[in-house]
């Protein structure tokens, strides 16, 4: 607890020149997040999908040559299972940094906005259980918002039921008759 008071009291300035301080230094953790970072951005490219095409009609069009042999089919088995296997760890890494920003930005939303539920800000800590009990709350809103009948309506986890019934009661009360509503009521009686 006092670990978590010392966090909060900490300028979060002086908290990432920190973190960048020690990410600077060159070490296996460092060097693999860039590099998968890169890895990542030029797999993922329209010219390493050509090459990937390109290897694999040449070794085809070997085939012949080579009589089909056990061989030929070994050589392209074992590529593509060590390129998979290397693969799956450096896109893993790379989603979960991307993972991470998109929380935090998702987070900054929250922190925001003044009618969300600041509860939700560490949401992706929660335990399937625990995350089945929120999907039927926000079910229920959903529920709440189509009969209602109204793409506008906003609830948050800790005040949606209040919340509800405070817009229904002024959605039914009476608009108080001003000049500019007392020529809109005789022109719709008018018009009907």
């Amino acid at each position: 607890m006092e670990q978590k008071n010392n966090l909060l009291k900490k300028d979060i300035n002086q908290e990432i020149k920190e973190t960048k301080e020690m990410h600077e230094k060159k070490g296996f953790k460092a060097w693999f997040e860039r590099a998968a970072a890169n890895i990542t951005r030029a797999t993922g490219s329209s010219t390493a999908f050509l090459i990937a095409v390109l290897i694999i009609v040449i070794w085809g069009v070997t085939g012949p040559v080579f009589h089909y042999s056990d061989t030929w089919q070994l050589v392209i088995n074992t590529g593509t299972t060590i390129i998979t296997f290397l693969m799956v760890f450096i896109i893993q890494q790379s989603q979960n940094k991307d993972s991470l920003a998109i929380q935090l930005k998702l987070n900054e939303l929250i922190a925001c906005e003044e009618r969300a539920s600041n509860r939700l800000i560490d949401v992706e800590d929660l335990t399937q259980a625990e995350l089945e009990v929120l999907k039927k709350f926000y079910v229920r809103l959903s529920e709440l918002a189509e009969e209602e009948n109204d793409l506008f309506s906003s609830h948050s986890v800790d005040e949606a039921a209040g919340q509800h019934r405070h817009k229904l009661s002024l959605r039914k009360r009476p608009m108080p008759a001003t000049n500019n509503s007392a020529n809109n009521n005789s022109t719709a009686t008018k018009n009907e």
